[in-house]
């Protein structure tokens, strides 16, 4: 038995039937190189036998009317791989707009919480004979760094590879009722004290808003100008995605001495003001994005999710593509010290106190009352960078065509942008509320168009450059 933290249950107390808070993921793949050749039960049977040494696919949830802490985790005595890996097929032609259709409706349906939280999906039928692997994994359960490290334990470097033992992770257990009671009454107890050491931390919002004001932080909440996809969200999600030349991502970095996360910030920057301005609605303001950093090398708290957040202007309000990416690395070096300053483990610290009897009440009545919809918008929506390894991958034999992560939206920013870099490719994923940003898919076309205009100006600044250089 192994309690969840408070951060790891608020992604429990926090779901309701519109906002599902799985973590989604999307890998197109050449079957051609499964050694064999491939088949759907060869492979379900392939996935049964690592899924032993991975602990989120084979562990459950388990909660008593007792218990006064957060629910734990038990083995689930009862798993059945057939529960968890399913058969489909796409609708002929098989192409990019019918794959991420039948994709946006697996996104748009919950887990099943009496069930290990997970799933996966076999796609068949695509153009050329590929076939697409959409996951799921609950945020519950798995957070970047720790979803990574899952479908890692499921690709390897050549199509054949030993499969893994079982004894991978280590069992959580079983635990009864009384169990369960027992351990949440201990934990409950002590929380006037926890609450006393965290208290202090609370001046970090009012000195955060301060230090906004003066230009010295990252921005603050509630400063974000809102747009078509900052409101209530549905059920409903629409998926796209887009493939970049990372080369050509390296090229705009260099260029401009700006970070890889500079280069995809402006990129989306970019691909937001095409498609804002197709509609109309590009805002006077800059868009502010949420980029979610990993603490797990700082944080000693128990618990899947290690994260903190930083708040980052997108400067959509700057026309000129060389001036957006100088503006975006310029603030996001102080956006950075802002959020190393602050305690890895503040939010960890606090949703301990989350409780679902008073959290999940107030996040249904939130929906319901569409609040999202009247209050100042915190932020506009979500980017995320997670890197991955520079050369080929193969998961469960078959070559990786394309990799394409897909977080969660919330009330408020019905978007999120997840980028991926895979041998020479940046694989941008995005996924949002179908009727907060409809067309998805121009925003998708507009990436490619944004990254060929921020070459253009990084090949014409390194021109400037070469003269100056020559004389020297």
């Amino acid at each position: 038995m192994e309690r969840l933290s408070g951060l790891d249950a608020s992604f429990l107390y926090m779901e309701t039937s519109t906002q599902l808070l799985h973590v989604c993921g999307l890998i197109e793949l050449d079957p051609t190189t499964i050694p064999g050749g491939y088949d759907f039960e060869a492979l379900k049977i392939n996935l049964a036998a690592r899924s032993r040494s991975i602990a989120i696919f084979r562990r459950k949830l388990a909660d008593s009317w007792l218990n006064l802490d957060h629910p734990v985790w038990v083995d689930d005595t009862d798993f059945d791989i057939d529960r968890h890996v399913h058969r489909v097929a796409v609708p002929a032609p098989g192409g990019r707009e019918e794959l991420a259709d039948l994709c946006g409706h697996i996104a748009s349906q919950p887990l099943n919480r009496t069930r290990p939280l997970w799933e996966m999906w076999i796609i068949e039928g695509l153009e050329g004979g590929h076939i697409a692997i959409m996951s799921k994994m609950h945020h519950a359960g798995v957070d970047g760094v720790t979803g990574a490290n899952v479908m890692s334990q499921l690709c390897s470097l050549e199509p054949e590879s030993p499969l893994l033992g079982p004894s991978g992770a280590a069992d959580v257990g079983g635990g009864n009722t009384w169990d369960i009671a027992v351990g949440g009454l201990f934990e409950f107890a002590t929380r006037p004290l926890k609450f006393a050491k965290v208290l202090p931390t609370a001046v970090a919002l009012p000195q955060w808003i301060s230090r906004a004001r003066r230009g010295v932080a990252m921005p603050a909440p509630f400063t974000a100008p809102r747009t078509s996809f900052n409101g209530t969200i549905t059920g409903h999600r629409s998926i796209a995605y887009a493939q970049l030349d990372l080369d050509k991502v390296k090229l705009v970095k260099n260029a401009f001495g700006a970070k890889v996360n500079d280069v995809v910030l402006t990129l989306t920057a970019g691909a937001l003001r095409m498609y804002l301005e197709d509609r109309g609605e590009l805002p006077d303001s800059s868009l502010v994005a949420v980029v979610p950093v990993s603490v797990h090398d700082k944080s000693d708290r128990p618990g899947t999710n290690k994260v903190s957040s930083m708040f980052s202007q997108l400067r959509t309000d700057i026309e000129d593509p060389a001036e957006r990416i100088q503006a975006i690395a310029e603030a996001n070096v102080v956006a950075k010290l802002h959020q190393e300053a602050l305690d890895a483990n503040m939010l960890q610290d606090w949703t301990q106190f989350a409780g679902p009897a008073t959290f999940g009440v107030a996040m249904r009545l939130y929906a319901k009352l569409r609040l999202a919809d009247r209050h100042p918008v915190i932020h506009n929506l979500v980017v995320s960078n997670v890197p991955g390894p520079p050369v080929p991958l193969y998961f469960l034999g078959a070559r990786v065509k394309g990799m394409y992560p897909l977080g969660p939206v919330f009330h408020g920013a019905g978007l999120t942008v997840t980028v991926l870099s895979i041998e020479n490719q940046l694989n941008v994923g995005l996924i949002a509320c179908t009727e907060l940003a409809p067309n998805l898919w121009s925003l998708a076309d507009a990436f490619p168009e944004a990254l060929d205009e921020l070459v253009k100006v990084a090949r014409a600044k390194s021109r400037k450059r070469k003269p100056a250089s020559v004389q020297s």
